[in-house]
């Protein structure tokens, strides 16, 4: 099965959490079936990506990365590559390669969708990221790192957040939801 199909077979059952989260479902899907390379980050001005919200056993931790780029604090995250599969493993490779944690406990079912404009991702003009949100659960004792890609990351206390978009404070009860 290519990603293409895959993202497509994943968001078509998925089961969105809200209206608001089922009206992204349906976009998504659109874009998919209208799409072939909707994945890639060559379909332009819109493409899916990927990311990992990445939570502590005690689930009273988040890791965030401070965005070279967008230099704000995020989940981690990125574009569908060649040898992802499918869009959770996109999601997983992105979480391993910007936080430097091997060992997680990933939930393979999207969590949260977000799309959002990107002013600095393509230099034919602002791209929207159709972005397919997962969780991750690191065991105690996971030392991550910085990757080329962040200024920073940091296991923040879930309540001493830096300044973060309402949809990643959505997709943080999401996580802890999931693995109480």
């Amino acid at each position: 099965m290519s990603l293409h199909a895959d993202a497509l077979a994943s968001l078509s059952s998925w089961t969105a959490p809200t209206r608001a989260q089922e009206r992204l479902r349906a976009r998504y899907v659109a874009h998919l079936e209208a799409h072939e390379d909707g994945v890639w980050r060559s379909c332009f001005p819109d493409h899916l990506t990927a990311g990992t919200l990445v939570v502590d056993e005690s689930l009273d931790h988040v890791l965030l990365n401070l965005h070279r780029k967008a230099q704000r604090w995020f989940a981690f995250g990125g574009h569908c590559e060649p040898g992802d599969a499918t869009l959770a493993d996109a999601a997983r490779r992105e979480a391993r390669e910007e936080s430097g944690l091997t060992a997680l406990r990933f939930d393979p079912v999207p969590a949260h969708l977000d799309e959002h404009a990107v002013g600095f991702c393509d230099p034919r003009g602002e791209v929207h990221h159709l972005d397919v949100r997962y969780v991750a659960q690191a065991p105690a004792g996971s030392r991550h790192e910085v990757s080329d890609e962040s200024l920073d990351v940091r296991w923040w206390p879930v309540d001493a957040l830096p300044d973060l978009e309402p949809e990643m404070l959505d997709l943080l009860a999401i996580a802890r939801a999931r693995f109480a």
